[in-house]
């Protein structure tokens, strides 16, 4: 079962029994601080053990006093101006500490040492190009191929092209085939989107396509007049971390214990760039 998607008041949240947490996407400050009672309310009655918080730097005060901790930040996620943060509140001590620090520690160095260095751009005959509506059975396909299980339904297409009208889906072709996968998450009222959903089929691996897909996003986004690019990405796994440093992405914070992929639960890395020239990391 996949999480639910809902709201209250003017905030948006997303919580579900996979991930055992509440994220919470959008929080307007005309729900607060009401708004927090809500979610500890919810936390308890659904025996969650983490509300994980996504939210401009000028609510920091609240959730702290509320027994938040910062996990990640942002320089100019809201509308190239404002910091974003990236809260934990924990229900449980044991979710609340680093199963694996050593391997957290060793896959961020190892991306850190390659920062700036731009590996391979796929094979040449590959073709890398946004999804259309048409292209979602295959894509489904791919992402069950690739996940287990997920955070989100993407291996239904429908849900793919229901949410076409902010996630934006890129795809590589090599030969008449899928291959690889990824999404670019528009949050068009803050100026940001937060770059996810990568998937390469296992045969095809190691051949660039990821840089590929990501070189293709952040040009389209540039065009869109997004300033800030994140992503969330697997902390015990070297591959995306390396790929995000390599396109001088930079670390802000690793949220403890936060997603579900796979049927295990993960540590996350966050990682941004900034693209308008006048914004300072």
């Amino acid at each position: 079962m996949t999480d639910k998607i809902e709201q209250i008041g003017h905030s948006s949240f997303q919580h579900g029994k996979n991930n055992r947490r509440i994220y919470l996407m959008k929080s307007a400050p005309e729900d607060m601080p009401q708004l927090l009672g809500k979610l500890d309310a919810l936390a308890e009655k659904k025996s969650y053990t983490k509300i994980f918080a996504k939210i401009p730097a000028d609510q920091k005060k609240g959730f702290i006093d509320d027994g938040y901790r910062v996990e990640a930040s942002v320089p100019g996620l809201y509308h190239g101006r404002e910091k974003g943060l990236f809260l934990g509140k924990y229900f449980d001590e044991e979710r609340k500490q680093e199963q694996h620090p050593d391997l957290v520690a060793d896959v961020l160095s190892a991306a850190k040492a390659k920062r700036g260095l731009m590996g391979g751009m796929g094979e040449p005959s590959s073709i890398c190009r946004p999804l259309t509506g048409d292209d979602m059975e295959e894509a489904a396909e791919v992402y069950r191929e690739v996940f287990a299980s997920y955070p989100f339904p993407i291996h239904d297409p429908d849900y793919l092209r229901e949410t076409m009208d902010h996630i934006f889906y890129y795809g590589v072709w090599f030969g008449e085939r899928l291959v690889a996968l990824s999404s670019a998450e528009i949050d068009f009222d803050n100026g940001n989107a937060e770059m996810t959903d990568f998937a390469t089929l296992p045969e095809q691996r190691g051949k660039g396509f990821a840089n590929l897909l990501l070189t293709r996003m952040e040009a389209d986004m540039k065009k869109r007049g997004i300033s800030a690019l994140y992503t969330i990405a697997r902390a015990y796994s070297h591959g995306m971390n390396i790929t995000f440093a390599k396109h001088d992405y930079l670390y802000s914070g690793t949220l403890t214990n936060n997603t579900q992929i796979s049927g295990q639960l993960e540590s996350m890395n966050v990682w941004y760039k900034l693209l308008a020239l006048d914004i300072m990391a």
